[in-house]
């Protein structure tokens, strides 16, 4: 699982999230951090610029065929409701024939801390980005659903594509600057997930860890 912040297309989002290990695995299975303000000081200012200047822009399809369906995501296929909801989170949305639903979520990719007002590199840009999928499956879905209809895609917030070395340098800076420990039983974690991105390593055997999110806030109490 790529680093993230958890829920950081959301609106509304988590500050904190505890992490509890009921069992570690035989091998890896570690859940990975790494610190938002050293990532985005990492990252060239070009990059950095373009999304200050756009933020980032997560397209979602809810299908029956594919991905989330609507009920599973909204708790309910009933168009009024989810509708509502997506106005009360500044989702922008379209019906698409043969009753599929098409979002488009457009977020700051950089944020001020709330309470040390560090700057930091928080999204999911390159997480559920289509240059993250392993390529025959990339291939597959735009073959079946077109370039479109993937069940999740980012692009730079004034919708154009990101490249994929893009993709793939955040993904390096992440990796340059991830710190894992392995889990034990009876471990327990607690970071900050605006300040922290969180991701999990492969592993193999049996993995318990029970996660918990506290402290909600919004996108715009942060800007």
């Amino acid at each position: 699982m790529s680093m993230h912040h958890e829920l950081s297309y959301a609106y509304e989002f988590p500050t904190l999230m505890l992490f509890a290990c009921l069992a570690a695995p035989p091998s890896g299975g570690a859940t990975a951090i790494a610190d938002a303000p050293t990532v985005l000081d990492t990252l060239p200012g070009d990059v950095v610029a373009r999304f200050l200047a756009h933020g980032w822009l997560l397209t979602r399809n809810y299908n029956d065929d594919i991905g989330s369906s609507i009920a599973d995501s909204f708790g309910t296929d009933d168009r009024c409701y989810v509708e509502a909801y997506c106005r009360a989170n500044a989702i922008t949305f379209a019906w698409q024939p043969g009753g599929g639903l098409r979002t488009w979520q457009r977020r700051a990719a950089v944020v001020r801390h709330p309470h040390c007002w560090a700057r930091c590199w928080f999204n999911q840009v390159a997480f559920l980005n289509q240059w993250t999928l392993e390529p025959e499956v990339r291939e597959y879905l735009i073959d079946t659903y077109g370039p479109d209809g993937l069940p999740f895609n980012t692009h730079y917030g004034d919708g154009a594509p990101i490249e994929p070395e893009v993709i793939d340098l955040i993904l390096r800076t992440y990796d340059t600057h991830t710190l894992t420990e392995p889990w034990q039983p009876g471990d327990l974690m607690l970071i900050d997930n605006i300040r922290t991105a969180h991701g999990r390593e492969p592993f193999t055997g049996h993995r318990d860890i029970l996660v918990a999110m506290a402290q909600p806030t919004t996108t715009s109490a942060l800007n």
